[in-house]
């Protein structure tokens, strides 16, 4: 006999994260040591790979069906990040950007957004301003220590394994959706939940 599958979320997070969380519409989002492990390996060519998490993949799909905008700004540019952009439907994106904070400044005036609605999840000091400005800062567990010293929350996951979808579950959880997107998935919990 199998068990009756569960429809009801397993992650948790405060209620003081949750009420922080709850205005965010955008997040802003490093790459490399973020959505990345922040290794970099290069071909014989110098053409850059890099290594994504298919968890974190499912969480950006999941902001973008919640009415969370998710947005890239990356000191770095490379044929497979925007591969990885293109596939996940992330279509507001800055590279070769040293400079974050204007390039945020700029997607918050296009989506008509202020700071108050923005998250922010970096690991180095180019992030720091955006972290800083956002309402909501996160930082994932091996970033540099000047950024988990403003973070409001520090990922159980390490970058580029998990981090990225950790911070997704908190956000969709603050919009109340997480539970909702995870039935959609679930249908036998689903009905075993109202039987």
């Amino acid at each position: 006999m199998q068990p009756t599958p569960k429809a009801l979320p397993a992650s948790r997070f405060s209620a003081e994260l949750l009420l922080k969380a709850q205005a965010v519409k955008v997040v802003f989002f490093d790459i490399d040591g973020v959505m990345t492990d922040g290794g970099l390996l290069f071909t014989e060519t110098g053409e850059t790979i890099k290594r994504f998490n298919t968890l974190d993949g499912l969480g950006i799909k999941l902001l973008h069906k919640a009415g969370i905008t998710p947005v890239v700004i990356s000191g770095r540019d490379s044929v497979p990040l925007r591969t990885r952009l293109k596939a996940l439907g992330v279509t507001h994106f800055h590279v070769n950007t040293e400079d974050k904070r204007p390039a945020a400044e700029k997607t918050l005036a296009k989506l008509g957004l202020t700071w108050e609605q923005a998250a922010c999840m970096g690991d180095d000091w180019p992030d720091l301003p955006v972290l800083q400005a956002s309402a909501f800062a996160c930082a994932p567990l091996h970033a540099h220590a000047e950024v988990k010293a403003i973070a409001h929350y520090i990922t159980a996951a390490p970058a580029g394994s998990g981090a990225v979808r950790e911070f997704c579950d908190l956000l969709l959880t603050a919009s109340g959706k997480y539970a909702q997107f995870l039935a959609e998935f679930q249908p036998h919990a689903a009905k075993a939940q109202v039987a």
